[in-house]
């Protein structure tokens, strides 16, 4: 049987912004819904036991994946691999938003700064 959430069940206002778990939905994967105004806002550098797919929507992002720094605009998709810390800021000008797909039911992250 198919599952739905409203959009009252993963976000936090009327932005697109929000994050849900998997096991929410018998899902295998997680996701966050990131929004970010501020240029370099961001989530601070951390690694997963599983790989993290990264979709663009709107702006443009500065991404940190091991070694690599890259930089990345809307429409454009990466993956940071299993167990390498990574990190994002917003480049501006304008707001960020992604949709971070987490290879995972649950969000297992190891913050790392």
């Amino acid at each position: 049987m198919a599952k739905m959430i409203d959009r009252e069940g993963w976000a936090v206002n009327e932005r697109w912004q929000g994050e849900i778990e998997g096991t929410s939905l018998d899902a295998g994967i997680s996701l966050i819904f990131n929004d970010f105004d501020e240029v370099g806002g961001g989530p601070r550098l951390h690694r997963h036991p599983y790989a993290e797919t990264f979709v663009i929507r709107r702006g443009r992002a500065l991404f940190t994946v091991g070694e690599e720094t890259i930089e990345a605009t809307a429409g454009e998709i990466l993956v940071a691999p299993a167990n390498i810390p990574h990190k994002f800021e917003n480049l501006g000008p304008g707001p960020l938003e992604t949709v971070d797909i987490h290879e995972s039911p649950e969000f297992i992250t190891e913050w790392l700064e």
